[in-house]
C-alpha cells in the first residue's frame, strides 16, 4: 500500500512558509535598487562636480585681482591662494543664493526650469526611439506662437482659456515635429537635418507673424504681440512670486512620460524600435508609424514647454522669447540620461544655474556667460564617462557596462 504522507495542518508554520516573504530577499532587492541608483547617478554627479571645479578655475584666472596676486606669487603665496579661494567662494555663494537662497530665488529657479524640463523630456523621449530631435527650439517657437495667439484671441472662461492655449501650443509642436517624423518614415530623411531646417523656418515664421496685424497691437511697430488676456495666463500659486502652474504641468508630464515608457505597450514599442528597428519590424511592430508617433509626442511636449513662456510672467510674444532653450534641452536630456526623473533633476539644476547667474553677476561682476560654460562642461563630462571614471578612479559598474545596441542617450 502507498505510504500515507501527513499534510501540515492549515495555518501551521510549515503551511505559511510559502506565503511569508523572505527578509533577506527583500534586503537584497533594496540593496540592488540602491546600487542601481548609485551606478546611474555617479557619473552625472561627478560630471557636475568636475564642471564646477573647472568653472572655478576660469573664474579665478579671469579676475584681475587674482591675476595680480598670482603674478606676485613668490613674494606672497598666501595672498594669491586666499584671493583665488575668496573669488571662487564669493561667485559660487552668490550663484547658490540666487538659485535656492530665498523663496524668491527658488521661485525663479522653478520658473526657468519649467520649459527646460518639458523640452528635455521631449528630447529624451525621442532618444528612446533612437531619434535625435534637435528641433526642440523650432517646436518651442511654434508652440509659443500658437499658444500666444490663442491667449490673446480666445476670450473664454479662465480654465477653458488656459487649457485651449496650452493645447494649441502642444498641437503646434506635435505637427512641427511630426513633419520630421513623417519624412523620416517615408523617405528616410535624417531627422537631424530636417529638424535643423525646421528650426530656421519656425524662427522666420515667428518674425513674420510679429509684423502682421493679427499679432501686433494697433499702431505699434515694435515686434511685440498683443498682451495675453488675463484669463489665459497661467495662475501663480504663491503670492508675490513669479512661479506659476507651469512647474506643476512639467512634473505631471514627467510622471506621464515615465508611465508611458515603463508601463505601457507604446513605451515598449518605442524602446524596441530604438534598440533594433529590424527586430521590431520582424516582431510585427509598425516601425514607420511608431517613428511618426514618437516624434509627434516629442513635439507636443516641446510645444507645451514653449506655450508656458507667453502664458507665464512674460505675457507677450517677442522674437526672442525662446532664445536657446531648445538647445539647452538637449543638454538636459543628456545629463538626465534620457530618464524622465533624471531629466527632472537636470532641468531643476539648469534652471537654478540660470537663475543664480543673474545674482552672481550683480554681486561679483562675473558675467553670466560663465554659467553657459559650466553647462557646456557638464555635458562634456557626461558625454565622456570613461574620462570621469579615469579621473576619479571609479570602478565600472553594471550601469556603465558597454552595450552593443542602444538608443540615443540610454544608460
Amino acid at each position: 500500500m502507498p505510504e500515507h504522507t501527513e499534510q501540515p495542518p492549515e495555518g501551521s508554520e510549515a503551511g505559511d512558509a510559502s506565503e511569508t516573504a523572505d527578509p533577506a530577499a527583500d534586503g537584497g532587492t533594496r540593496n540592488s535598487l540602491v546600487r542601481r541608483i548609485y551606478e546611474t547617478l555617479k557619473v552625472p554627479a561627478l560630471a557636475v562636480f568636475s564642471a564646477l571645479v573647472v568653472g572655478g578655475l576660469l573664474i579665478m584666472f579671469t579676475d584681475d585681482d587674482v591675476l595680480w596676486a598670482w603674478a606676485r606669487f613668490f613674494n606672497d603665496p598666501m595672498r594669491a591662494l586666499s584671493r583665488s579661494a575668496g573669488t571662487v567662494w564669493d561667485a559660487y555663494s552668490a550663484l547658490f543664493q540666487g538659485a535656492v537662497g530665498s523663496p524668491a530665488a527658488i521661485s525663479e529657479s522653478l520658473l526657468r526650469a519649467t520649459p527646460l524640463i518639458l523640452a528635455g523630456l521631449a528630447v529624451a523621449f525621442a532618444f528612446k526611439a533612437a531619434l535625435f530631435n534637435i528641433g526642440a527650439n523650432g517646436q518651442m517657437i511654434v508652440g509659443a506662437l500658437a499658444a500666444g495667439w490663442a491667449g490673446f484671441s480666445l476670450d473664454l472662461p479662465g480654465p477653458l482659456a488656459i487649457a485651449c492655449a496650452l493645447l494649441a501650443g502642444a498641437a503646434a509642436g506635435a505637427v512641427w515635429a511630426g513633419i520630421a517624423g513623417a519624412l523620416k518614415a517615408t523617405t528616410g530623411a535624417h531627422e537631424v537635418i530636417t529638424t535643423i531646417m525646421l528650426n530656421f523656418i519656425a524662427g522666420l515664421l515667428l518674425a513674420y507673424a510679429l509684423t502682421t496685424e493679427a499679432f501686433l497691437p494697433a499702431g505699434q511697430g515694435n515686434p511685440v504681440s498683443k498682451p495675453i488676456l488675463e484669463g489665459s495666463r497661467l495662475p501663480r500659486f504663491i503670492d508675490g512670486e513669479r512661479v506659476d502652474l507651469g512647474i506643476v504641468i512639467a512634473v505631471a508630464a514627467v510622471v506621464v512620460v515615465w508611465w508611458i515608457l515603463e508601463r505601457s505597450t507604446l513605451g515598449f514599442q518605442v524602446k524596441a524600435v530604438g534598440l533594433n528597428p529590424h527586430a521590431a519590424r520582424y516582431a510585427g511592430m509598425k516601425v514607420a508609424g511608431i517613428t511618426v508617433l514618437t516624434m509627434a509626442i516629442s513635439g507636443s511636449l516641446t510645444g507645451l514647454g514653449g506655450a508656458t513662456l507667453p502664458l507665464g510672467p512674460t505675457g507677450v510674444l517677442t522674437a526672442g522669447i525662446v532664445g536657446t532653450l531648445g538647445f539647452d534641452a538637449i543638454a538636459v536630456a543628456l545629463l538626465g540620461r534620457s530618464n524622465p526623473w533624471g531629466v527632472l533633476g537636470a532641468g531643476l539644476l539648469f534652471g537654478g544655474l540660470n537663475a543664480g547667474a543673474v545674482r552672481m553677476q550683480a554681486e561679483t561682476q562675473i558675467p553670466v556667460d560663465i554659467v553657459i560654460v559650466i553647462q557646456a562642461l557638464i555635458i562634456l563630462f557626461v558625454a565622456a564617462p570613461a574620462l570621469v571614471r579615469a579621473i576619479y578612479r571609479v570602478r565600472t559598474g553594471d550601469a556603465d557596462a558597454p552595450v552593443f545596441t542602444s538608443s540615443w542617450g540610454s544608460s
